[in-house]
């Protein structure tokens, strides 16, 4: 069984606000699963890049996936380094003085290294995590993959190595002496929202609208 928590080393230290910092696998999991993108950041020789890409999680293994000939996932999948993270705006923090704005928010960055699926198997299963990430339900409800797609879609594992994860929230850090400075502060809420589904031009008008929608689109609103 894996340790609960991750080792604090020089590569995952979190030095500025360390009090702010969690190591424990559940934290920085709870960031990571309730993200539908991550950024995934690698160097090939002196020149680094940063990418947004969609994400799903196995265990301490992040997925990753794409076209077959994404320079992300051959560079990744090739057992090199990569460094990914993922962010949450919760609310913009309005202090009495603009050094001490700030914004609420939830971080995950996690380090590791990429190994490219090959068995079919296990990179079927993968393909399965995404969807059922995005939208629990709709693997079933669509028309399967076809071999060509699946040759030409590459899936890569980065098992976990170090993680941290950084939480700020809670009300403005003013000075003392600002305390009674006569101007409004405090917290704007900032959370993520859907609208109502939009069928395109092609769906037939008495086509039933898919129960697995209806229950995550009341399980994000919170109306369950």
């Amino acid at each position: 069984m894996a340790d609960p928590a991750f080792g604090v080393s020089r590569r995952n230290k979190v030095l500025r606000l360390a009090k702010r910092a969690a190591y424990d696998r559940e934290a920085v999991y709870a960031v990571v699963d309730a993200a539908l993108v991550c950024h995934v950041g690698y160097a090939i020789g002196e020149q680094p890049y940063v990418i947004p890409t969609l994400h799903a999680r196995d265990g301490d293994t992040i997925l990753l996936h794409g076209h077959g000939s994404a320079r992300t996932l051959m560079h990744a999948g090739a057992d090199n380094p990569v460094c990914i993270a993922v962010t949450h705006v919760d609310g913009l923090v309005l202090a009495r003085s603009i050094f001490n704005h700030s914004i609420n928010y939830r971080s995950a960055t996690l380090y590791g290294s990429g190994r490219l699926l090959t068995d079919r198997d296990e990179k079927m299963d993968a393909l399965f995590r995404f969807s059922e990430k995005l939208l629990p339900g709709r693997w079933d409800d669509v028309r399967p993959m076809t071999e060509q797609e699946f040759k030409a879609t590459a899936v890569v594992a980065v098992d976990i190595e170090d993680a941290a994860a950084k939480v700020r929230d809670g009300m403005p850090s003013d000075e003392p002496e600002d305390l009674g400075f006569p101007t409004w502060a405090g917290v704007v809420p900032i959370r993520q929202a859907q609208d109502e589904p939009v069928a395109d031009g092609h769906t037939p008008a008495g086509i039933a609208f898919p129960a697995y929608l209806t229950a995550w689109a009341k399980a994000q609103s919170g109306t369950e």
